[in-house]
């Protein structure tokens, strides 16, 4: 048989939580049954690898395949074709942690409970381009609803419509970005992708120095690089790990469980089980029971009944050490197991703490709300700049918002004024569309408001969303707007081709105050976020400068009055 030139092949890399890093301790984590289930050999390959390591080998056999006696009956053909699924588990310990690479069917010996659940998605928040998702996979805690997106091209993250604030984030794929790693070194394309959930799936190292050098690198990153700032959000909502809190929502989520059903408790697929749960075609489920209760689907009516009937105390270590085993086909005979995973992986649960909201997914407690609070204020924080690409002049207090926009092209010259001064088509007629307060000279729409109350800004950034959705998708305002800008500024129109690339709100904060993410009006800040994202999506870059106050002259000041 012929041995591959190159020196990666595309593998999924788990690290191992709470096993200790020496061989004897890799070997008591696996399942005894699954090993004997695999007729399994055993091999410790630390001298090649030079690091402790212990690798599994065998095979899942089925001396006929379960297909045969369904063709049998339907054809009346004798049929009996065996089946027989290899499996490899490396398990490897570099600098203090143990991690796992399945072959084949391997990755079915690595116990769920040991999986640490977060760290494919660590690696790949700090090194896909994030400009070239590929897929995602989200959840919405509450609404038992989880959305898969495929790109094969890829995208921008922002164009993928994932709620930051409100969806957990559960698997993330793209074009790895700038990683020295042996995919980058030995092969022919620089270029790979990777995705990120439970286990890291990516071109790995196939020669042992290669394996634990790629296997260091992912974990360096990890330990040292922030999130790409696209893609920090993934964080924000981050596990409960607070012993105390954890025993006090199991504690409530154990009184909800002895209650009827209100909606609170979905089910919901654990997010490393879905090619399984789409090939099953019976569900066995124990909650407390000597015998399994056989399904064809996850029965949720079911295990709720079961634990209802537990004594109060016991009911979430019911669903805890419960069990769901899938199968192949509908007799559920051992040789037709898929997996089998704790009940407690495949419920959602929402909990509340007094004010404080929490959630449970994928046996795994999140708080919300903490993680809403955060993605907004670091989206404002990212839109609000220091270094704003428009140069605007102090706002005298005292005067009104026209008054100050007008005043604006004398004391920058470039920028025109189109305050008031709106496009009518046939679709917006009467007073038509404000495109923007200001064009800049370098044609950004900026968008002028003195707010003393978040209903102002609210207005402001709708106006925003109407004059670019207007601009983008209406020739005639494109072509009228186009004229008013010639007629402005002589030999200085918009060029051939124009489209709105960047909005910029520029804010008068109350009386001056410093614009920060921590004056801006919480509902403001939520409303910021949403129209940034929406315009965003729509290749319109968004920025958010504070208008600098200053006070009239005397002199100044009386003549206004006069005139007044």
């Amino acid at each position: 048989m012929a041995t591959s030139t190159s020196g990666t092949s595309k593998r999924t890399l788990y690290r191992l939580t709470g096993v200790a890093p020496t061989v004897d301790a890799m070997f008591d984590v696996l399942d005894p049954d699954r090993l004997e289930a695999v007729d399994a050999g055993l091999h410790v390959p630390e001298e090649r690898l030079g690091v402790p390591a212990l690798l599994v080998t065998g095979s899942f056999e089925q001396p006929v395949a379960s297909w045969c006696s369904e063709i049998n009956r339907t054809t009346g053909c004798e049929v009996s074709r065996p089946v027989n699924r290899s499996a490899g588990l490396l398990m490897l310990v570099v600098d203090g942690e143990v991690y796992a690479i399945g072959y084949d069917q391997g990755f079915r010996l690595v116990p769920d409970r040991v999986k640490d659940r977060r760290f494919g998605l660590s690696f790949v928040i700090r090194r896909v381009d994030p400009v070239q998702i590929r897929d995602m996979v989200s959840h919405t805690p509450g609404g038992g609803r989880t959305d898969i997106t495929l790109v094969p091209g890829g995208a921008p993250v922002w164009s993928l419509g994932v709620q930051e604030h409100a969806q957990i984030v559960r698997r993330l794929g793209g074009r790895l970005d700038g990683i020295q790693l042996t995919i980058a070194q030995n092969d022919r394309t620089k270029i790979s992708s990777v995705e990120g959930g439970t286990g890291l799936r990516m071109h790995l190292g196939i020669d042992a120095a290669d394996l634990v050098a790629d296997i260091r690198a992912i974990a360096r990153v990890i330990r040292d690089e922030a999130p790409a700032p696209e893609l920090e959000f993934v964080e924000h909502i981050v596990p409960v790990n607070d012993t105390g809190l954890l025993t006090r929502l199991e504690d409530r989520l154990d009184d909800m469980l002895g209650q009827v059903p209100d909606g609170r408790i979905a089910v919901a697929v654990p997010s490393d089980h879905w090619e399984d749960y789409g090939a099953a075609q019976a569900f066995a489920t124990k909650v407390h029971s000597a015998e399994a209760r056989l399904t064809d689907d996850f029965s949720l009516e079911y295990v709720l009944n079961r634990a209802r009937v537990q004594r109060a105390g016991t009911r979430f270590a019911a669903l805890r050490d419960g069990t769901i085993t899938l199968y192949a086909h509908t007799r559920a005979e051992k040789d037709d197991v898929i997996r089998t995973s704790s009940v407690l992986r495949w419920i959602e649960a929402e909990v509340a703490l007094g004010a404080r909201r929490f959630f449970l997914l994928d046996g795994q407690w999140y708080e919300i709300g903490e993680a809403y609070l955060e993605a907004i204020r670091s989206q404002v924080e990212r839109l609000i700049t220091a270094t704003p690409s428009v140069d605007l002049p102090a706002w005298v207090l005292g005067d009104k918002e026209r008054d100050y926009n007008e005043s604006v092209p004398d004391l920058r010259p470039g920028y025109v004024c189109f305050d008031r001064d709106n496009v009518r088509t046939a679709l917006h007629r009467g007073n038509g569309v404000e495109i923007c307060d200001l064009l800049s000279p370098d044609d950004v729409l900026v968008m002028v408001k003195r707010a003393k109350g978040s209903d102002a800004l609210s207005h402001l950034f709708g106006q925003a969303v109407v004059a670019v959705q207007t601009l983008l998708h209406s020739p005639e305002a494109m072509d009228r707007f186009a004229r008013k800008v010639a007629e402005a500024r002589p030999g200085g129109g918009l060029p051939e081709g124009f489209r709105p690339s960047k909005v910029t709100f520029a804010i008068l904060l109350k009386n001056g105050t410093d614009l920060t993410a921590e004056t801006l009006f919480p509902f403001s800040q939520v409303t910021l976020v949403q129209t940034a994202k929406l315009l965003e999506a729509w290749g319109v870059a968004v920025e958010v400068v504070g208008i600098q106050a200053t006070v009239a002259p005397q002199s100044q000041t009386g003549i206004r009055h006069m005139a007044a």
